[in-house]
């Protein structure tokens, strides 16, 4: 919103307060100001002048001597270039001496040997931004109207020597869109009074048509929700021209291009009370009848920009009862357009819901001063006022006569607002000691009335042009801005602060990122909404194409949760698994060359068993690995490695051993979608007994053949029951003081005998003075027979508190060999 600093003083008095110190005044109090501009670009001693006389140059074609009266007692010569200068006209005239934008001093000079003693201005050279202007004004002189006074500095005729306000105004200072809402907000902070203009007044002394309007026009409200308010006046006798220049400066100052008389007047007062108004030909409307409704499918409307408009069902409009002539609050319809020949206009002024203009002002892509306006809630209470102020000026510049009474319609009536604020509330809430008294002093001078509510408490009655206040708290914000924020005191935060930490839960994560990044993979994040085709091997049977997508997850029985508006059909379910999505990742790698990868994601997939659902899904939180590729690239002193299932298995059990989980077992399986040699199932010790809660191995072969992929391990595990079991402290051991013992264990089982369940026996034989164990070598091969290998354990013995003897750790070690050959029938290798 532009506020021109000389505008502004005709509803406020602002004397003693330059624009800038009002700039200054206004930021400090909510109301940002962008900038302020002068629209005196650097012009001095330019007057008005009268044309005399223009004869064509001896010399050149193109120009012209003319003979100008400045009103300085002395006629001068001036030679001239413009093409619409002409003998009679009114026009800007640069003396000897003057100043121009940029710099140009003007002085005597000669042009074809014919002496020239000043300039005659066109609307450019005097720094005005010709493209508000007519396009016969812009390409030649700036022609002045008939009644300007000769002599008159050109500073006071066109208004350039004010200042502009540029306004940045949030959301919710709509009543701002406006000058007298601007002038409200300036007599608040100066303690000064508004003066408003006196429409009633004005349409008295404008005389009357001496018909009635009723008899004339009518109005019907079919959109009730739409469209609260609908009042219209008619005017008769009107004589479409060229408007006053103090309006036209008035609507340059504010950026909107001057046409003519009445729509200049319509644009002129929604600046003033900010009430988009809009003016039809009456002659144009069928039997003076308007109709607010929505649009039909398909209607169509030109409107005043020349384009045909396809109209949906939901957008308001305003018609005659047989066709469309405007869209209601973005723009009128061709159709009943003021021309020239207009001598019969119905003045519209409404009450359109915000929401309504704004959803079909972006749609159509029309933006306008009115929609921005209706967008944000115009002021119920100024929709007559703003009828009658425009009435009256039409009246009094276009020349007619207004017929008696208003024609109107209302679906509505707006509620006043009154909120109850507390003297202790707003004190506690800004730090202050303000009385009531003081604080009844500043509402009233935002023109808000009050009433006494109680010890300590007063009944506020908001005025209508203030939408934004609502609640205790926003009128406690009025208080403080006036009052200033300069002058709130300066107080230290007082109460018991705690410090922050992370919860369990996010430390967790936090170190589960830390540990898989360090081990050399990547994370990603993937979208939670997945195709119908990662569901499941079974789906294959109805979808030949399932097979190729689906890998099974944690969950192969969760049924498939759909969405309701999906964004596309691969985003149109939520998924039950985080593998899928991060084999796509592999697969986007390695179509750029991108062949080894490693990556891992911490994300939530969404199960249910039931086909029909009924009840939310429950949201697992999920770890999901992938590897595939090489572990090393070759070297000259080694050879490339491809990764293999311990790789995968070694990262996530270095993760649960610094986490200090014991209980971790791993179990054969053979699921669906896995290699059946190299799956197994994680299972974690609780007070129930071992639960399973992740799986582990490889992609069975087919599916990496369909995928086109080399080796690839998967892991995906659920992270509550991890979070549940880890330890939330690091417990340190002293190094120990006494010598271990080692020994080595060869023994021959049945390939079928998990190692697992070997190292389990030996820990619970040896108790505590068994410090470590570890398998450092499985062999299998013809020497051993069918069916049989060979595991080599390596165990080490310490005592806490003495040096163990040799004799106790031999006897020791021998119950270890016995436990082995009683449970797995195990024979030491010889």
């Amino acid at each position: 919103m532009n506020v021109s600093y000389q505008w502004l003083s005709e509803y406020v008095d602002v004397t003693g307060f330059t624009a800038e110190e009002l700039a200054e005044k206004l930021t400090r109090s909510g109301i940002e100001v962008d900038i302020v501009e002068d629209r005196n670009k650097g012009v001095s001693n330019v007057v008005v002048g009268f044309v005399k006389s223009r004869e064509k140059h001896p010399d050149a074609d193109k120009l012209s001597v003319c003979v100008i009266d400045a009103g300085q007692g002395e006629d001068l010569q001036i030679v001239c270039g413009a093409k619409n200068i002409d003998a009679g006209q009114k026009v800007p005239v640069a003396m000897i001496g003057a100043v121009l934008p940029g710099g140009l001093e003007i002085k005597r000079a000669k042009l074809r040997g014919v002496e020239s003693q000043g300039m005659i201005c066109s609307a450019k050279e005097l720094g005005l931004n010709d493209k508000l202007l007519p396009k016969e004004i812009q390409e030649g002189i700036l022609v002045l109207p008939e009644d300007t006074e000769i002599g008159q500095s050109i500073l006071d005729v066109l208004a350039i020597s004010d200042k502009v306000m540029e306004l940045d105004l949030t959301p919710n200072r709509s009543d701002c869109l406006s000058m007298l809402g601007a002038a409200y907000e300036i007599a608040a902070i100066l303690g000064r009074e508004v003066k408003l203009p006196d429409a009633e007044a004005a349409l008295q002394a404008a005389g009357a048509a001496g018909v009635k309007a009723a008899d004339r026009i009518s109005v019907k409200i079919t959109a009730t929700e739409q469209c609260t308010h609908y009042a219209a006046r008619l005017i008769e006798g009107v004589r479409v021209g060229t408007s006053p220049l103090w309006i036209q400066n008035r609507l340059m100052a504010a950026g909107i291009r001057p046409i003519n008389n009445i729509v200049d007047i319509t644009n002129f007062v929604m600046l003033e009370y900010g009430q988009p108004l809009h003016a039809f030909d009456a002659e144009q409307l069928n039997n003076g009848h308007i109709d607010v409704r929505l649009a039909e499918a398909g209607e169509k409307l030109v409107t005043l920009d020349d384009v045909e408009r396809t109209l949906e069902p939901h957008m308001l409009l305003v018609t005659d009862g047989t066709k469309p002539v405007a869209i209601a609050g973005v723009m009128g319809g061709a159709n009943s357009e003021v021309t020239e020949g207009t001598s019969r206009i119905l003045l519209e002024s409404a009450k359109f819901a915000g929401s309504s203009v704004r959803r079909t002002s972006r749609q159509l892509g029309l933006r306008s001063e009115a929609s921005l306006r209706f967008e944000k809630e115009v002021n119920p209470e100024s929709v007559i006022p703003a009828l009658n102020r425009a009435a009256a000026l039409i009246a009094q510049y276009a020349g007619g006569k207004v017929a008696d009474g208003i024609v109107e319609a209302a679906s509505g009536t707006h509620k006043s607002v009154s909120i109850e604020l507390a003297a202790d509330r707003v004190n506690n809430y800004l730090g202050t000691a303000l009385s009531l008294t003081e604080m009844g002093q500043i509402l009233s001078r935002l023109h808000f009335t009050f009433e006494q509510a109680g010890e300590g408490k007063l009944l506020v009655h908001v005025p209508s042009r203030r939408g934004d206040i609502t609640r205790d708290v926003d009128l406690i914000e009025e208080v403080a801005r006036l009052f200033g924020y300069d002058n709130i005191p300066t107080t230290l935060m007082t109460g018991v602060t705690t410090p922050g930490s992370l919860s369990k839960e996010q430390s967790i994560r936090r170190i589960t990122r830390n540990i898989l990044t360090q081990s050399g993979l990547n994370e990603v994040i993937t979208y939670s909404f997945t195709n119908p085709r990662s569901h499941g091997v079974a789906n294959a049977e109805v979808n030949p194409q399932a097979q190729v997508d689906a890998i099974p997850g944690l969950y192969p029985a969760a049924k498939p949760i759909p969405l309701a508006m999906p964004m596309s059909e691969d985003r149109s379910q939520l998924r039950t698994s985080l593998v899928p999505h991060l084999l796509d990742v592999v697969s986007y790698n390695r179509n750029r060359t991108m062949d080894d990868v490693a990556i891992f994601e911490i994300g939530k997939a969404f199960i249910t068993d039931e086909a029909a659902l009924t009840a939310l899904p429950q949201e697992k939180l999920l770890l999901s690995i992938v590897l595939t590729g090489k572990r090393r690239q070759a070297h000259w002193a080694q050879k490339a490695e491809a990764v293999d299932f311990y790789d995968i298995k070694g990262i996530f059990d270095r993760l649960i051993g610094y986490l200090g989980i014991k209980g971790l077992t791993y179990t054969s399986a053979a699921p669906e979608g896995f290699h059946p040699g190299r799956t197994a199932e994680i299972s974690l010790a609780s007070a129930e007994g071992p639960k399973v809660i992740g799986r582990i191995g490889q992609l069975h072969p087919t599916a990496q053949q369909q995928r086109d992929l080399d080796d690839t391990y998967v892991l995906e595990v659920e992270l509550a029951p991890i979070l549940e079991a880890a330890g939330e402290e690091i417990v340190y051991k002293l190094l120990p003081r006494y010598p271990s013992i080692g020994r080595d264990i060869a023994v021959v089982v049945n390939t079928s005998v998990p190692v697992g369940l070997m190292e389990q026996a030996i820990s619970e034989v040896a108790g505590e003075l068994l410090e470590s164990i570890q398998v450092f070598d499985i062999y299998t091969g013809e020497r051993l027979g069918a069916n049989r290998k060979s595991v080599a354990i390596a165990l080490v013995y310490r005592h806490a508190d003495r040096t163990l003897l040799d004799e106790e750790v031999t006897e020791l070690h021998a119950k270890v060999v016995a436990i082995l050959e009683q449970q797995f029938e195990a024979e030491l290798r010889k």
